[in-house]
């Protein structure tokens, strides 16, 4: 499934990304990075940092998982049922956007004092997509990278991954951003229930009629 929007983003994100790895001042002047945000007031950090990131694995990695649930999400958003076929790419690139800068914010609220902290990639707002999926698809399977014959409900994998990502983001030591994963995911959530109140009654009604336990 190819899909323009999603298409467009990996491309933009890549392009970045290779630019900022062979110019580190410019890796600089876009990471997140909330101390100087706050003291110079450059908030464009918030959108800048989910164009780059730390290395050629962490991009790879994060559009991997943009291109396998953004490709699904843009395509869902383009139903008659959803947004319609040319709002819905819209939609669609507005939601990714201000996804990158609402899923910074809590960590520039958090580490505006803290000189030694900063972060980038573009796991936040992917993390929203993804839990738009589960929201849109609560038991469809979701596998792991090279191990594809195991899956999970998504459902389940979004709970643990909400759990998982509560408790790592209380850890002082960790240099992943957790607290962007968490409230990424729960923006995307958020965003497609307050834009399309019918699909909270459709997630729900999904939950209790496909129950494993009642089927």
């Amino acid at each position: 499934m190819i899909e323009p929007i999603t298409i467009l983003l990996i491309i933009f994100t890549c392009l970045i990304s290779y630019n900022a790895f062979n110019h580190r001042d410019r890796f600089e002047k876009l990471k997140h990075y909330p101390y100087q945000e706050i003291r110079n007031k450059e908030y464009y950090r918030l959108l800048s940092a989910g164009f780059v990131h730390g290395d050629y694995i962490h991009l790879a990695v994060n559009m991997y998982v943009l291109y396998s649930f953004g490709s699904i999400v843009e395509y869902t958003f383009t139903k008659e049922s959803m947004y319609g076929p040319f709002l819905g790419r819209i939609v669609f690139i507005i939601l990714y956007l201000l996804n990158v800068v609402a899923a910074s914010i809590p960590t520039l609220l958090k580490h505006k004092d803290n000189y030694g902290f900063a972060s980038v990639g573009a796991s936040g707002a992917v993390s929203g997509l993804v839990f738009i999926y589960i929201a849109l698809f609560p038991y469809q399977g979701i596998g792991f990278i090279f191990l594809e014959n195991i899956s999970f409900p998504a459902i389940l994998m979004g709970i643990g991954y909400l759990i998982y990502s509560s408790y790592a983001a209380k850890k002082a030591n960790s240099r992943i951003d957790h607290v962007a994963h968490f409230y990424g995911a729960l923006f995307g959530i958020a965003f497609l229930w307050i834009t399309r109140p019918h699909t909270i009654r459709e997630f729900f009604t999904t939950l209790i009629n496909d129950f494993p336990l009642f089927n």
